[in-house]
């Protein structure tokens, strides 16, 4: 519709422009004027007229094309109303289970490190370590127990730690993923027809960043299960060397006269 606008304002800035660029001599009458102009209005009507009728009908063509092949309205509609009907549905529901109360610490130090944890924030971080070994209490002291078990307990701690901080990122991170999820579920309710791919290439991005995370998740189970297992073999290290000085002793005693 716009093309054929700027035609016919082509067309009539074309005609103002023959009428003043003819020249008009003295012996011109007016029947050779009005015969010029019913020659450009019949130009304009029959020629011109004609091509601007098939450019409008062509973009009618396409116009129907679009909405009915391309991007079918009627589809598209039923689509919007699936996901609004989708997100009416689950929302609620979602909202009550994120309400529920899952605390359960009752003591005041278990308390303030549960809180800790669940708030799901890294920038709480740093209160990680004050409420743990609250919890949990510190390395005994060098006079307190012997260098091996000083070193257990420590590393033991460590992991424990890095598993926590790495949850509390998770939980964040979760946060994060949900609420771009909502905001492709309400793009999805109002998106222009066409737009289709740009919210699943946003999705895409997002679900590799899930992925990611997850990874990163699993990498720490795998560590802590690590540490678990040599903590153990540490354990078995440690009782295979009693059990030799034990042998030797016997062995010492026994060879005395």
């Amino acid at each position: 519709m716009r093309i054929i606008q700027r035609g016919r304002h082509s067309i009539a800035v074309l005609v103002v422009s023959l009428i003043l660029l003819v020249p008009i001599t003295a012996r011109a009458g007016l029947t050779d004027i009005i015969t010029l102009i019913n020659t450009i209005t019949s130009t304009i009507e029959n020629t011109i007229g004609t091509a601007l009728a098939a450019m409008q009908t062509l973009d009618a063509s396409l116009n129907d094309f679009r909405q009915q092949v391309l991007f079918p309205l009627t589809l598209i509609n039923r689509a919007k109303a699936f996901v609004g009907q989708v997100r009416a549905q689950f929302t609620s529901l979602t909202g009550q289970i994120h309400a529920i109360e899952i605390s359960s610490a009752t003591l005041p130090n278990p308390q303030q490190l549960e809180a800790v944890l669940r708030h799901g924030q890294s920038g709480d971080m740093n209160q990680v370590a004050t409420g743990f070994y609250k919890v949990f209490t510190p390395v005994p002291l060098p006079s307190d127990a012997a260098p091996a078990d000083r070193d257990l307990v420590d590393v033991d701690d460590a992991m424990a730690m890095s598993s926590i901080k790495l949850g509390m990122i998770s939980d964040q991170a979760t946060q994060q993923m949900l609420g771009v999820a909502d905001g492709i579920e309400r793009a999805a309710a109002t998106a222009a027809p066409g737009s289709a791919p740009l919210l699943t290439v946003q999705a895409e991005v997002a679900n590799l960043q899930n992925q990611a995370m997850l990874q990163r998740v699993l990498a720490s189970e795998l560590r802590q299960a690590a540490a678990r297992l040599a903590h153990n073999n540490s354990l078995r290290k440690r009782s295979s060397a009693a059990t030799r000085q034990l042998r030797d002793h016997m062995q010492q005693i026994l060879s005395r006269p």
